[in-house]
């Protein structure tokens, strides 16, 4: 007996694995080979494509694809109709296949808003934070902030959510230092 919910409009293929509590709702497809992990929610019109790897706690709004080569850790919030890319340079007429997809990982914690683009081969960061409507081309650092066409550095954000004034949290009081790889907590 399968501990998940999947509405009766979405379709789930075989060689599939779903975690715990999760939910997926209207119209959703779940494609071969996907690992879901658990308590995560899928909206409507969500496709998880071949291979895909969807850590705990994971909520996807609605309209969302996630194309093979894309992994997304703990946490990770994908806001309504964002869009993830897995090739660089697209031919209809020259396929290449899933063994040159450009990969994308998408950190524990991070969240991507609304209509964001997240072009493939990036890297977002633990905890970062993609304003709606950015197109990310290049690595987000932990705990950023970025935001426009093309996406550039706006700031900082706490783990809670809350943007940092002189990398201190206004919300939870957590104090952050600047490394290499972005910000870590004090």
């Amino acid at each position: 007996m399968s501990n998940y919910f999947v509405h009766e409009s979405s379709y789930i293929d075989d060689n599939v694995i779903i975690g715990n509590n999760t939910k997926i709702w209207h119209f959703s497809h779940i494609q071969s080979g996907v690992i879901i992990g658990e308590n995560c929610s899928f909206g409507q019109n969500v496709n998880v494509s071949n291979n895909v790897k969807i850590g705990n706690n994971v909520k996807v709004q609605n309209n969302v694809s996630i194309y093979e080569g894309v992994e997304l850790e703990d946490y990770v919030f994908c806001g309504p109709s964002m869009v993830f890319t897995n090739d660089l340079t697209p031919r209809s007429k020259y396929p290449k296949g899933s063994n040159n997809y450009k990969k994308t990982l998408v950190k524990e914690g991070s969240s991507i808003g609304a209509n964001a683009t997240i072009i493939c081969g990036n890297t977002i960061g633990k905890n970062a934070l993609i304003a709606a409507g950015s197109v990310v081309t290049k690595d987000v650092m932990d705990h950023e902030v970025v935001g426009g066409v093309p996406a550039k550095h706006l700031g900082w954000v706490c783990e809670c959510g809350e943007i940092l004034k002189d990398n201190l949290c206004n919300n939870c009081k957590q104090e952050y230092i600047k490394v290499d790889t972005g910000l870590i907590k004090k």
